[in-house]
C-alpha cells in the first residue's frame, strides 16, 4: 500500500466523492456522497485517515516485455479424477513455464450459460473446475487476471430470484424499463428481445438484457448494486486476482433516450474502481472488455485515470483480412492512425479469443464489400457468423466464429500450403507490436474448429472453444510431425525472443514503415533508446524482397534477424522474404 503519494489537497474520500457525485448526479438514491465513499473504503478495507490519494506516476509502467498472458477456459483441459483447474496448473508448469508468466482464466464461478458469462454466484468457484485453493495456486506462480462481469448477472442466480421475489439481497439490483419506452436509439450485440417479461410479487416487470434473457442487467442507479461489486473485488484481490478484465463494461449505465454505451456515468464507475483497485493494489490493472468501433474504445484510457489497458479489438479482423488478401494497406493505415498508450497505460494485443473475430471494430476502417469477403471466406474455411440487430432494424454481422488456425489455412483463393506459415505470421506480428500479448490457449495448441461442440450447444462461439483431454493433448505435443507440436514449439521460441529484447516494451516507441502494401513493417526502439528492432513480415504467397535503404538501416552497425538468427553481413543491401516470413532485424546482437 502507498503511503507518501498523494493528490495535493485531496483526501482518498474527497477523490470517491468527486466520482460518486458524477455518477449520482440528479438522482435521489444517494444523499450523501462523503457516507457512501467510507461505506466503499470500509469494504475495501483502506483507511483512508492513514493512507492517502495514491497519484501514481505514469513514468513507471506495471509491465515490461517479459510480460504476456495466456487466455483460457479453466476446463480447457481435463483429466479423469482430476480438478480442470488443477490439470491446467500442471499443464501451464510442464509446457509453459517460464515462457509465460501471466494468465487469463475466463470466467470459474458457477453459471447459468454462455460459457460462463451468465454468473450466478461471484463469490464462488465452480465446483466442477476446483476451488478457491486451486485459483491461489495458479496465482501463486501466475500473474492472474480475473473477468468481473459488471454488466449483467443469470436469471438463476439467488440476486435475480430476490427480484422475483422483491425481497432480499438483490431484489432492487436489476434494471428495468417500461415497455413502451423507445429503445430505437440503444446499440447493442445480440437480435433478441431487449426487454425480458418478469413476473414478480409486484406485478409483472420488464427487465433489461443486452445480451440474452437469461443474462440480467444490473441497475448502477441503486448504490447497493456499486457496494457489492466492491465486495467481489475485495475478495478476488484477496484470492490473488492482479488484473480486472471488466466484461462488457460499456453497456453498464442505461439512460432513456440513449445509446445506453459509453455514457459518462460508465466512465466515472470505471475512474471510480480505478481509484479503490490501486489504492488497495498498487501493482493491479484494469482492463476494459470493449468491443466497439476504435474510436470508441480508444476513450476508455480516460485521461491515465480509466482502464490500465484497453482491447486492441481492431487488430484481429484488420490483420486476418490482411493475410487472406495478401494487402495489407487498411493494417498499415489503422497503426498509423493509433496513439501511443502514454506512460501508464498500453494496448492488449491480442488475435484470437473464446469469442470470435469482432467485425465492429473494423467499422470505418474496412468496407461492406471487404468486410463481405472476409465473411465469405471464413465461411468456406469452416466458419460461422453471428449477427446483430443495427440501429435501423438491419441484420449485420458482428462477429466471425472459427478457430484461428482454421481461418489462416489459406487465402481468399481458397486453401494452401502455407496454413502454418501464415498462422505464425500472424503472431509474430502481434508479439511485436506496441502492447501486452495475449494468447488463446487454441492458438499454442493449434486446435481445429470444434464442429461436434457446435452440434451439442448450438452456439457458434463453441467452434472455438474445444476441450482437450490431457492424454491426448500430450500425445498430440508429442508427435513432431503434428500441427499441434509444431505451432507450439515455434510459438514458445518466438515469445522466448520476444522477453529478452528492450525494444519489445510495451510501451516502446513505434513506428510504421512504408515498405508497399505486400510487406507489413514497423520500427520498435526501447524506452532508453539502446535497441532498435525493425518488424518485417511478408503478407503474400510470393517471395517479396525487402531494402534495407527504405527502412534507414545504419550499414555501419551489425545487424541481425534474431529470429533465424542470421547475422546480415554490411554488403548487404537487400533480405528476401519467403512467403508469410517475418524478420526481426535488431542492432543488438545476441
Amino acid at each position: 500500500m502507498i503511503k507518501n503519494a498523494s493528490i495535493a489537497g485531496t483526501s482518498l474520500t474527497e477523490k470517491l466523492c468527486h466520482h460518486l457525485e458524477v455518477i449520482y448526479a440528479g438522482l435521489e438514491q444517494v444523499e450523501n456522497h462523503a457516507e457512501l465513499a467510507e461505506q466503499l473504503l470500509a469494504i475495501m478495507r483502506i483507511d483512508s485517515a492513514t493512507c492517502p490519494s495514491v497519484a501514481h506516476d505514469n513514468a513507471t509502467s506495471l509491465w515490461t516485455e517479459k510480460d504476456l498472458i495466456m487466455i483460457t477456459y479453466g476446463d480447457t483441459i481435463q483429466q479423469d479424477n482430476e480438478a480442470p483447474l488443477k490439470t491446467l496448473n500442471r499443464f501451464m508448469h510442464q509446457y509453459l513455464k517460464p515462457h509465460i508468466n501471466s494468465v487469463h482464466i475466463l470466467p470459474f464461478f458457477p453459471y447459468s450459460s454462455d460459457d460462463g458469462f451468465s454468473v450466478i454466484d461471484y463469490s464462488s468457484v465452480n465446483e466442477s473446475l476446483g476451488n478457491w485453493q486451486d485459483i491461489e495456486a495458479i496465482a501463486s506462480e501466475f500473474d492472474l487476471m480475473s473477468d468481473l462481469v459488471i454488466n449483467h448477472c443469470s436469471a438463476r442466480s439467488a440476486w435475480f430470484e430476490n427480484f422475483t421475489k422483491a425481497e432480499g439481497v438483490g431484489h432492487d439490483y436489476f434494471y428495468t424499463a417500461p415497455p413502451d419506452q423507445d429503445t430505437s436509439q440503444v446499440v447493442r450485440p445480440r437480435t433478441s428481445e431487449l426487454l425480458k417479461e418478469v413476473n414478480t410479487r409486484q406485478g409483472t416487470q420488464h427487465v433489461w438484457c443486452t445480451f440474452s434473457h437469461d443474462q440480467v442487467d444490473f441497475d448502477f442507479r441503486n448504490p447497493n448494486v456499486l457496494k457489492a461489486f466492491v465486495e467481489i473485488i475485495r475478495q478476488y484481490l484477496d484470492h490473488g486476482v492482479k488484473t480486472f478484465r471488466l466484461d462488457a463494461v460499456a453497456f453498464l449505465w442505461k439512460q432513456a433516450g440513449s445509446s445506453c454505451i459509453n455514457l459518462e456515468q460508465t466512465h466515472e464507475v470505471i475512474r471510480l474502481l480505478r481509484s479503490l483497485i490501486e489504492q488497495a493494489r498498487a501493482d493491479a490493472i484494469i482492463i476494459t472488455e470493449t468491443n466497439i468501433p476504435n474510436h470508441e474504445n480508444l476513450t476508455y484510457f480516460g485521461n491515465g485515470n480509466e482502464a490500465h489497458a484497453i482491447y486492441n479489438f481492431s487488430l484481429p479482423p484488420l490483420l486476418l483480412n490482411s493475410l487472406i488478401t495478401g494487402n495489407c494497406v487498411h493494417l498499415k493505415r489503422w497503426m498509423m492512425g493509433m496513439p501511443p498508450a502514454q506512460r501508464g497505460t498500453t494496448y492488449f494485443n491480442f488475435i484470437a479469443s473464446h469469442d470470435g473475430i469482432g467485425l465492429r471494430p473494423a467499422e470505418g476502417l474496412l468496407t461492406d464489400q471487404e468486410i463481405g469477403n472476409l465473411v465469405n471466406t471464413m465461411q468456406q474455411f469452416g466458419g460461422k457468423v453471428s449477427w446483430r440487430t443495427g440501429v435501423n432494424g438491419e441484420q449485420k454481422p458482428y462477429e466471425i466464429n472459427v478457430a484461428l488456425f482454421d481461418a489462416l489455412q489459406g487465402t481468399d483463393k481458397g486453401p494452401d500450403k502455407y496454413g502454418i506459415d501464415r498462422f505464425i505470421c500472424a503472431h509474430t506480428i502481434m508479439l511485436g507490436m506496441e502492447g501486452i500479448p495475449g494468447i488463446y490457449i487454441h492458438s499454442l495448441l493449434a486446435t481445429s474448429n470444434d464442429y461436434e461442440k457446435v452440434e451439442n450447444t448450438n452456439q457458434n462461439r463453441s467452434i472455438n472453444r474445444h476441450r482437450w483431454s490431457y492424454i491426448q493433448l500430450v500425445e498430440a505435443l508429442e508427435q513432431p510431425h503434428s500441427q499441434h507440436h509444431k505451432v507450439l514449439n515455434k510459438m514458445l521460441d518466438l515469445i522466448e525472443i520476444r522477453t529478452q529484447q528492450s525494444a519489445f516494451d510495451p510501451n516502446a516507441t513505434q513506428f510504421t514503415l512504408h515498405l508497399g502494401d505486400s510487406l507489413f513493417g514497423y520500427w520498435r526502439q526501447s524506452v532508453d533508446r539502446s535497441q532498435s528492432i525493425f518488424c518485417v513480415s511478408n503478407m503474400t504467397l510470393d517471395t517479396q524482397s525487402v531494402h534495407l535503404a527504405d527502412m534507414n538501416i545504419i550499414q555501419t552497425d551489425t545487424w541481425q534477424d534474431i529470429i533465424s538468427r542470421e547475422l546480415i553481413e554490411q554488403s548487404v543491401t537487400n533480405i528476401e522474404l519467403q512467403p508469410y516470413q517475418t524478420v526481426w532485424i535488431t542492432n543488438k546482437v545476441v
